[in-house]
């Protein structure tokens, strides 16, 4: 699969450095999307008796949001911003993931006002939804923050 940031850069592009990082890769963007991939691996923290978990995968979603802003930070070549979970809505899991699993997420920008995103977001293992929900992600524009 060709992404268009592998595993090796992604570090690039979220502020989350392992073993917090729930994403290896950004297979695709556009202005209001973001789709990445993750593989469950049997040392990641968030593995429970072999099973990716809620935590895991909510983390997962909104550094999917992350990697969105980072990617057009990059593409704009911006300074970098830090953003924060908000609140999170109708979260709905399925099923939760075997170690092994590659987990595919997308996030989908329903609004932005005044550093505040609303975002919906879902994940899939094998074209099976795992989890959905809406997000709200505060961004911090780190240049204005004071010394």
């Amino acid at each position: 699969m060709n992404f268009l940031v592998n595993k090796q850069h992604i570090s690039e592009y979220i502020p989350q450095k392992p073993p917090i990082q729930m994403i290896d890769a950004i297979i695709k963007y556009e202005e209001t999307r973001m789709v990445t991939q993750f593989e469950v691996l049997s040392n990641n923290i968030f593995v429970q008796n072999g099973l990716f978990c809620e935590p895991g995968i909510t983390e997962n979603m909104a550094q999917t949001a992350a990697a969105k802003a980072g990617y057009e930070t990059k593409l704009k070549k911006g300074p970098p911003f830090i953003g924060f979970i908000g609140a999170i809505k109708n979260l709905k899991l399925f099923f939760l993931p075997k170690v092994g699993s590659i987990i595919t997420t997308t996030v989908e920008v329903k609004t932005e006002v005044m550093g505040i995103t609303l975002i919906e977001a879902f994940s899939e293992c094998n074209n099976k939804k795992i989890a959905a929900c809406e997000m709200k992600i505060v961004i911090q524009n780190t240049t204005h923050v004071s010394q």
